[in-house]
């Protein structure tokens, strides 16, 4: 959390054991504010952890906010030409870049914009009171008709994010879990009570390599999906388990994410995942599938 005012990080909170409790986005608002988007069928979860380990000193407050904001996710290849027509607002890479917030004008409506994703495509989460909601979907819908504009819910975030290697909490992350196991890389240190996790190797994982790994099936274009706690054969012996899985429309490919043994995530591996009782083949790929410079949601 330790960024500029004006800026956006992905982070974790982690138990005694290193294990991780909550993931989320924490925007830093001032100087001594900030506010944390987390997933949405894990609000109470982490508001709760959160409660119970506020400071007795009161130095620190929590509000739960959620009632008072609407929020509508533009995320694209054409998001930026949708939302510049409706605002005053720069929004070029210079002037509002990647994992950062502004507060802008879109239409008529006062919006806190975030530069973010979890789809994998330019966009922006856009934020504003809940009595502008409403007009705020009629800008963006009428603005974006030209260009296509659809409505996705989840679903469509999920393959999108599993083709992306976006990580999200209790399938891939959990509280037994440290965040290296999870696949996540850019864990400098964590500190929670009087145990420090730190990261090993270049990956943060032992010899450089996430125990996180993506596999896909062999067959180009089945639509065979690990959905969770799928067995993974390696050799003939099982080796690992699914965690979560589904279709990726784009690479055109059934995805699934499995831990591992770090000496088996090596891509090109070759395993098997059992599914409705049948052993299906499936290889170790390197991730991400999809864009893996990250060139698109910096653009």
């Amino acid at each position: 959390m330790a960024r500029d005012v004006g800026k956006i990080t992905y982070t974790q909170m982690l138990n005694s054991r290193g294990g991780i409790e909550c993931d989320f986005t924490v925007a830093r608002l001032e100087e001594d504010r900030f506010s944390i988007v987390t997933g949405t069928a894990f609000g109470n979860h982490d508001l709760g952890w959160m409660r119970r380990h506020l400071p007795e000193s009161g130095a620190v407050r929590l509000a739960d906010v959620t009632a008072q904001w609407s929020c509508f996710a533009l995320w694209g290849p054409r998001a930026r030409d949708v939302l510049t027509p409706l605002t005053p607002d720069p929004l070029d890479t210079e002037s509002f870049p990647y994992m950062s917030l502004r507060d802008i004008t879109v239409g008529d409506v006062p919006v806190r914009a975030l530069r973010v994703t979890f789809v994998g495509e330019l966009g922006w989460e856009l934020y504003c009171p809940t009595e502008y909601g409403a007009g705020l979907w009629r800008a963006l819908w009428e603005a974006g008709e030209p260009h296509g504009i659809v409505a996705g819910g989840y679903r469509a975030i999920d393959t999108m994010r599993l083709e992306k290697g976006y990580r999200v909490w209790a399938p891939t992350s959990r509280p037994t879990r440290r965040p290296t196991r999870g696949g996540c890389r850019l864990l400098r240190q964590a500190r929670q009570g009087r145990r420090v996790h730190r990261p090993r190797g270049a990956g943060g994982c032992p010899r450089g390599r996430p125990a996180h790994a993506a596999v896909l099936p062999r067959p180009r274009g089945s639509a065979l999906g690990g959905a969770g706690q799928e067995p993974v054969q390696i050799d003939g012996e099982v080796r690992g388990r699914v965690t979560t899985g589904g279709y990726g429309y784009t690479v055109e490919r059934s995805i699934a994410y499995a831990h591992l043994p770090p000496a088996a995530a090596e891509p090109g591996t070759a395993v098997a995942v059992e599914i409705f009782g049948e052993w299906i083949p499936w290889e170790v790929v390197r991730e991400p599938l999809y864009d893996p410079d990250g060139e698109r949601v910096r653009g």
